[in-house]
This record gives structure tokens, C-alpha cells and sequence, in this order.
């Protein structure tokens, strides 16, 4: 039997003696470089190289466009696609509303304010993880403070 060679994108360390890639980086980390939260800079700039090599843009935690969390601007109109069923509900053909909780507990949730619907497509499973994604990245950051020790 046969094995065929799965076509996979794989991506690779780009070094300094890469002066296309480089030129590309670099730019990207200028594109950045006004943010004051260096962190989404820096994500931003490395998802953006990503995605020149292979990464998917809905695998993004960041939003180029908005230059932020994804998280915070996925309720934009610019982030429906009904072409790809990201936020849209397919049984009434209209967008999905996009309801996200910072303070808590940091839940994500997608419902048709139309039908009244959660629509369960693929699309739409991976808006949640990607704003899920971009919850967690943008509170990596911050050190929980589980409990506080007493001065003596």
C-alpha cells in the first residue's frame, strides 16, 4: 500500500540573512510600532508574517484592520462573511450578534437576533475560538492575583 504525501504548509524561523523576509518582518513591526501595548504589537506584526506563510486569517487572534485584540472588534460589520459563514446565521441569512464578557469570566457568545438562534457551523466555531484566543493572549499578560500575603 501506498502512502501519499499529505501537501502541508509548514512554518519556518526567518534569519537575518533572509533580506526578503526580513524586509517584510521589519515593515510589519513598523506598521506596529505607534501601539503603546507592545505585546499586540509584537502578535500582530508575527501574525501577519504567519499568515504570509500559511496561517489562516481566522486563525488570528489579532485584527490587522483594526489594529487590535480580535476580540474587541469582532462585532464589526467588516467581520461577517457570508460567503464563508463567519458570523452569519445560514437558516435566516442575516449576521450574527457577538456578545463578549471581559470582566467575567471572559465568555464569548454568537446568537441570530433575528431567529433567536446560536448558529453551530464551523465558521462560526471558529469565530468563538479565535476570540477565546484573543481573550486569553490580551490577559497573558497580567498575573492573576490568586490571594495576597499579609504584611508581618
Amino acid at each position: 500500500m501506498e502512502r501519499r504525501a499529505r501537501s502541508r504548509r509548514h512554518l519556518r524561523v526567518v534569519s537575518s540573512t533572509d533580506t526578503e523576509e526580513t524586509a517584510s518582518v521589519s515593515s510589519a513591526s513598523v506598521r506596529y510600532g505607534d501601539l503603546a501595548d507592545r505585546r499586540l504589537a509584537s502578535i500582530l506584526a508575527a501574525e501577519d508574517t504567519a499568515e504570509r506563510y500559511g496561517l489562516t486569517p481566522y486563525a488570528r487572534s489579532t485584527c490587522p484592520v483594526h489594529r487590535c485584540w480580535l476580540h474587541q472588534c469582532i462585532a464589526e460589520p467588516v467581520h461577517v462573511s457570508a460567503a464563508t459563514g463567519h458570523r452569519w446565521c445560514p437558516e435566516c441569512e442575516s449576521p450574527v450578534e457577538v456578545d463578549i464578557d471581559e470582566a467575567g469570566m471572559g465568555s464569548v457568545r454568537l446568537h441570530c437576533s433575528r431567529c433567536g438562534l446560536l448558529p453551530d457551523t464551523t465558521a462560526n466555531r471558529e469565530v468563538l475560538l479565535a476570540c477565546r484566543t484573543s481573550l486569553s493572549a490580551m490577559h497573558a499578560g497580567r498575573r492573576a492575583k490568586l490571594y495576597e500575603v499579609p504584611d508581618e
